[in-house]
């Protein structure tokens, strides 16, 4: 859904889209006060609720256009940033790290992985940037540990303009606290420094303690956070 108001010299739009996990997100771009009240006003009242929007928590005049509009803070998602650097990467016994050689393999652990985060916290608690597997896999995107059961865990690294981005760290439920999801991330930082990269990007629920524990040992330094506001 998409709504345009304009009025001289002035103009705004306010787009509604369907996040993967079924979940309604607004978004309303205009500089004027005044252009963004009247926006939410004419939208608000013909879209369901709950209902999301996520802004950048530095950008305090956008949120307190939000929360003027009803809607408040849900949760926050820490934004860092990764160094790269050589090292040895520490394997957990048993584990194989390194790029996928099964595709098959590697869309039937996503798929379990999906389906356990969609059995326990739910898509809604995981970061904005975690997106949908896609239908054509890019795998010289991945990294995944695999044991003699087969894959484990993954890494998917989704392409940036200025760095690259990792989309998804997940281990199976079954191996998690043995130390695979260190061992892939020092894998993908090695990496990336051999290949003349010198940082790479992530998001972090801040409730995710696991998660924020494992990126700030590897020497993620925080650069920003996002939040997500909700009306309901």
């Amino acid at each position: 859904m998409n709504h345009l108001h304009q009025r001289p010299g002035v103009a705004g739009r306010g787009e509604v889209s369907r996040r993967p996990d079924g979940r309604l997100f607004l978004s309303i771009d205009t500089w004027d006060d005044a252009d963004f009240a009247r926006l939410a006003a004419d939208m608000l009242p013909a879209l369901p609720r709950p209902l999301y929007t996520v802004v950048d928590e530095a950008d305090t005049e956008l949120r307190s256009r939000w929360e003027a509009a009803g809607f408040t803070t849900r949760r926050r998602e820490w934004e860092y940033v990764l160094p790269t650097a050589p090292g040895p990467v520490p394997v957990p016994a048993g584990v194989t790290i390194g790029p996928p050689s099964d595709e098959r393999a590697l869309r039937s652990l996503e798929d379990a992985i999906r389906a356990e985060v969609s059995a326990t916290v739910g898509w809604h608690e995981m970061p904005a940037e975690i997106l949908p597997r896609p239908d054509v896999l890019d795998v010289t995107k991945y990294v995944v540990a695999e044991t003699a059961d087969g894959y484990v865990g993954l890494v998917r690294l989704a392409a940036m303009p200025r760095q690259p981005r990792i989309g998804l760290l997940a281990v199976r439920a079954g191996r998690q606290r043995r130390g695979i999801g260190r061992g892939l991330l020092r894998y993908v930082l090695d990496a990336l420094h051999h290949n003349g990269v010198r940082a790479a990007s992530a998001e972090v629920t801040e409730a995710n303690a696991a998660a924020v524990a494992l990126f700030e040992g590897a020497g993620a330094r925080r650069i920003g956070s996002n939040l997500e506001l909700v009306l309901r």
